[in-house]
Protein backbone atom coordinates (compact mmCIF):
# COMPACT_ATOMS: atom_id res chain seq x y z
CA UNK A 1 0.00 0.00 0.00
CA UNK A 2 2.68 2.49 -0.79
CA UNK A 3 1.40 5.65 -0.94
CA UNK A 4 2.04 9.62 0.00
CA UNK A 5 5.95 10.38 -0.36
CA UNK A 6 6.16 12.18 3.12
CA UNK A 7 5.89 8.65 5.84
CA UNK A 8 3.22 8.62 8.38
CA UNK A 9 4.17 8.12 12.03
CA UNK A 10 3.35 4.06 13.10
CA UNK A 11 0.61 3.69 14.84
CA UNK A 12 0.54 4.33 19.13
CA UNK A 13 -2.89 2.77 19.81
CA UNK A 14 -1.86 -0.46 20.16
CA UNK A 15 -0.71 -2.99 22.92
CA UNK A 16 0.72 -5.83 21.53
CA UNK A 17 3.05 -7.05 18.64
CA UNK A 18 4.35 -10.15 16.48
CA UNK A 19 7.34 -9.58 14.49
CA UNK A 20 7.79 -12.34 12.00
CA UNK A 21 10.79 -13.41 10.50
CA UNK A 22 12.89 -16.59 8.57
CA UNK A 23 15.99 -16.00 10.23
CA UNK A 24 17.70 -14.81 13.44
CA UNK A 25 19.56 -11.42 13.16
CA UNK A 26 16.67 -10.57 10.70
CA UNK A 27 14.70 -8.47 13.47
CA UNK A 28 18.21 -6.66 14.24
CA UNK A 29 18.15 -5.61 10.67
CA UNK A 30 15.99 -2.67 10.68
CA UNK A 31 13.54 -3.07 13.29
CA UNK A 32 15.49 -3.48 17.10
CA UNK A 33 15.75 0.09 17.67
CA UNK A 34 11.55 0.93 17.15
CA UNK A 35 10.97 -2.62 19.03
CA UNK A 36 13.44 -0.59 21.99
CA UNK A 37 11.88 2.05 22.09
CA UNK A 38 7.99 0.49 21.96
CA UNK A 39 9.08 -2.22 25.09
CA UNK A 40 9.97 0.56 27.10
CA UNK A 41 6.63 2.19 26.80
CA UNK A 42 5.47 -0.77 27.86
CA UNK A 43 4.16 -1.85 24.72
CA UNK A 44 4.66 -6.52 24.36
CA UNK A 45 6.55 -7.36 21.53
CA UNK A 46 7.16 -11.03 20.88
CA UNK A 47 9.67 -12.72 18.21
CA UNK A 48 8.94 -15.98 15.98
CA UNK A 49 11.51 -17.20 13.47
CA UNK A 50 10.79 -20.00 10.55
CA UNK A 51 14.02 -20.94 11.17
CA UNK A 52 16.87 -21.58 13.08
CA UNK A 53 19.47 -19.84 10.58
CA UNK A 54 21.20 -23.30 10.52
CA UNK A 55 22.59 -22.92 6.91
CA UNK A 56 24.16 -19.09 7.65
CA UNK A 57 27.48 -19.83 9.02
CA UNK A 58 29.70 -20.96 6.72
CA UNK A 59 32.17 -23.91 7.33
CA UNK A 60 29.76 -24.89 11.04
CA UNK A 61 27.46 -27.68 10.64
CA UNK A 62 23.88 -27.17 10.65
CA UNK A 63 23.52 -28.61 13.98
CA UNK A 64 25.91 -26.73 15.54
CA UNK A 65 25.21 -23.75 14.01
CA UNK A 66 20.83 -24.26 14.38
CA UNK A 67 21.99 -24.37 18.61
CA UNK A 68 23.96 -21.46 18.47
CA UNK A 69 21.95 -18.84 15.89
CA UNK A 70 18.91 -19.69 18.42
CA UNK A 71 21.01 -18.67 21.71
CA UNK A 72 22.43 -15.34 19.71
CA UNK A 73 18.91 -14.00 18.85
CA UNK A 74 16.85 -14.81 22.38
CA UNK A 75 20.31 -12.34 24.01
CA UNK A 76 20.03 -10.05 21.21
CA UNK A 77 15.75 -10.22 21.79
CA UNK A 78 15.90 -9.76 25.56
CA UNK A 79 18.15 -6.29 24.93
CA UNK A 80 15.28 -4.46 23.24
CA UNK A 81 13.18 -5.78 25.88
CA UNK A 82 11.47 -9.09 24.12
CA UNK A 83 11.30 -12.47 26.19
CA UNK A 84 9.23 -14.34 24.06
CA UNK A 85 11.33 -15.66 21.04
CA UNK A 86 10.15 -18.83 19.43
CA UNK A 87 11.37 -20.76 16.31
CA UNK A 88 9.89 -23.23 13.74
CA UNK A 89 11.69 -25.60 12.11
CA UNK A 90 11.50 -24.60 8.75
CA UNK A 91 14.60 -25.14 7.05
CA UNK A 92 16.95 -22.38 6.39
CA UNK A 93 17.61 -21.54 3.12
CA UNK A 94 14.44 -23.15 1.43
CA UNK A 95 11.79 -21.33 2.99
CA UNK A 96 8.88 -21.33 0.81
CA UNK A 97 5.50 -19.54 0.50
CA UNK A 98 3.90 -23.53 1.03
CA UNK A 99 0.68 -24.32 2.85
CA UNK A 100 2.66 -25.97 5.73
CA UNK A 101 4.26 -22.39 6.06
CA UNK A 102 0.97 -20.35 6.04
CA UNK A 103 -1.00 -22.63 8.18
CA UNK A 104 1.55 -21.62 10.69
CA UNK A 105 1.87 -18.20 10.16
CA UNK A 106 -2.09 -18.54 10.28
CA UNK A 107 -2.18 -20.11 13.25
CA UNK A 108 0.44 -18.62 15.91
CA UNK A 109 -1.30 -14.97 14.81
CA UNK A 110 -4.45 -16.68 15.91
CA UNK A 111 -3.09 -17.87 19.00
CA UNK A 112 -1.00 -14.71 19.69
CA UNK A 113 -3.89 -12.56 18.96
CA UNK A 114 -1.32 -9.54 18.07
CA UNK A 115 -2.72 -5.88 17.81
CA UNK A 116 0.15 -5.55 15.00
CA UNK A 117 2.13 -7.72 13.02
CA UNK A 118 5.40 -6.65 11.27
CA UNK A 119 7.21 -8.71 8.60
CA UNK A 120 10.19 -9.09 7.14
CA UNK A 121 10.30 -7.27 3.95
CA UNK A 122 9.38 -8.77 0.82
CA UNK A 123 10.40 -6.56 -2.44
CA UNK A 124 12.53 -8.00 -5.22
CA UNK A 125 15.52 -5.66 -4.26
CA UNK A 126 16.13 -2.97 -1.06
CA UNK A 127 17.19 -0.95 -3.81
CA UNK A 128 19.54 -0.74 -7.27
CA UNK A 129 21.65 -3.46 -7.04
CA UNK A 130 20.37 -4.98 -3.43
CA UNK A 131 18.97 -8.17 -3.96
CA UNK A 132 16.39 -9.42 -1.51
CA UNK A 133 16.85 -13.38 -0.44
CA UNK A 134 14.40 -15.74 -1.76
CA UNK A 135 13.73 -17.23 1.80
CA UNK A 136 12.65 -13.19 2.72
CA UNK A 137 10.49 -12.71 -0.70
CA UNK A 138 8.62 -16.10 0.16
CA UNK A 139 8.41 -15.80 3.67
CA UNK A 140 6.61 -12.36 3.17
CA UNK A 141 4.24 -13.28 0.55
CA UNK A 142 3.28 -16.09 3.09
CA UNK A 143 2.48 -13.75 5.51
CA UNK A 144 -0.01 -11.46 3.76
CA UNK A 145 -1.74 -14.69 2.23
CA UNK A 146 -1.95 -16.33 5.90
CA UNK A 147 -3.38 -12.37 7.46
CA UNK A 148 -5.92 -12.63 4.26
CA UNK A 149 -6.82 -15.98 5.75
CA UNK A 150 -8.02 -14.86 8.97
CA UNK A 151 -11.46 -14.23 9.88
CA UNK A 152 -10.37 -11.70 12.79
CA UNK A 153 -6.68 -10.44 11.60
CA UNK A 154 -4.64 -8.09 13.42
CA UNK A 155 -5.71 -4.14 12.65
CA UNK A 156 -2.29 -3.86 10.89
CA UNK A 157 0.32 -5.67 8.51
CA UNK A 158 3.25 -4.35 8.22
CA UNK A 159 6.96 -4.76 6.42
CA UNK A 160 10.17 -3.53 7.61
CA UNK A 161 12.19 -2.02 4.70
CA UNK A 162 12.47 0.40 1.82
CA UNK A 163 10.05 2.52 0.17
CA UNK A 164 8.11 3.58 4.03
CA UNK A 165 4.54 4.59 4.78
CA UNK A 166 5.23 4.98 8.37
CA UNK A 167 8.25 5.51 10.21
CA UNK A 168 8.71 4.99 14.18
CA UNK A 169 11.39 7.89 15.49
CA UNK A 170 14.21 6.08 17.10
CA UNK A 171 16.55 8.44 18.50
CA UNK A 172 17.38 7.47 22.10
CA UNK A 173 16.94 3.81 20.80
CA UNK A 174 20.39 3.06 18.27
CA UNK A 175 22.34 2.00 21.37
CA UNK A 176 19.97 -0.74 22.45
CA UNK A 177 19.67 -1.37 18.45
CA UNK A 178 23.79 -1.84 17.84
CA UNK A 179 23.80 -3.78 21.46
CA UNK A 180 21.01 -5.87 20.08
CA UNK A 181 22.89 -6.78 16.45
CA UNK A 182 26.16 -7.33 17.82
CA UNK A 183 24.98 -9.90 19.98
CA UNK A 184 25.06 -12.03 16.77
CA UNK A 185 28.94 -12.19 16.87
CA UNK A 186 29.72 -15.46 15.27
CA UNK A 187 27.44 -15.06 12.73
CA UNK A 188 28.80 -11.67 11.98
CA UNK A 189 32.32 -12.31 12.69
CA UNK A 190 32.01 -15.08 9.90
CA UNK A 191 30.54 -13.29 7.80
CA UNK A 192 33.26 -10.31 7.36
CA UNK A 193 36.15 -11.12 9.34
CA UNK A 194 37.62 -8.26 8.95
CA UNK A 195 35.58 -6.07 10.01
CA UNK A 196 34.71 -5.83 14.08
CA UNK A 197 31.49 -7.03 15.05
CA UNK A 198 30.23 -3.92 16.87
CA UNK A 199 31.52 -1.78 13.99
CA UNK A 200 29.01 -3.80 11.56
CA UNK A 201 26.58 -3.86 14.11
CA UNK A 202 26.44 0.11 14.01
CA UNK A 203 26.67 0.49 10.11
CA UNK A 204 23.87 -1.62 9.83
CA UNK A 205 21.50 0.65 12.20
CA UNK A 206 22.78 3.68 10.74
CA UNK A 207 22.10 2.13 7.06
CA UNK A 208 18.45 0.93 7.75
CA UNK A 209 17.67 4.33 10.34
CA UNK A 210 19.16 7.56 8.42
CA UNK A 211 17.78 9.47 5.57
CA UNK A 212 14.69 10.07 7.65
CA UNK A 213 12.69 13.61 8.11
CA UNK A 214 13.44 14.34 11.60
CA UNK A 215 16.26 12.03 12.45
CA UNK A 216 16.57 8.43 12.61
CA UNK A 217 13.85 6.24 12.58
CA UNK A 218 12.56 2.39 11.66
CA UNK A 219 11.06 2.21 8.43
CA UNK A 220 7.56 0.19 7.81
CA UNK A 221 5.14 -0.66 4.81
CA UNK A 222 1.60 -0.64 5.25
CA UNK A 223 0.54 -3.98 3.87
CA UNK A 224 -2.98 -4.91 5.40
CA UNK A 225 -5.09 -3.03 7.87
CA UNK A 226 -8.67 -3.62 8.86
CA UNK A 227 -9.39 0.20 9.67
CA UNK A 228 -9.92 0.92 6.45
Amino acid sequence: MPGSSEPLPFPTDWESLLVLVPHPDDPEYGTAAAVAKWTAAGKAVRYALASSGEAGIAGMAPEQAGPLREDEQRRAAAIVGVSEVDFWGFPDSNIRNTPELRAKIAAVIAEVRPDVVVAIYGGAEFGPGMPNQRDHIEFAAAVTDAWDSLTDPPRWLFQNGPGATHIETVDGYLAAAVDSLAEHEVYLSVLDPQTPVREQARGVVEMTTSGHPGGPASAFILQRSTLG
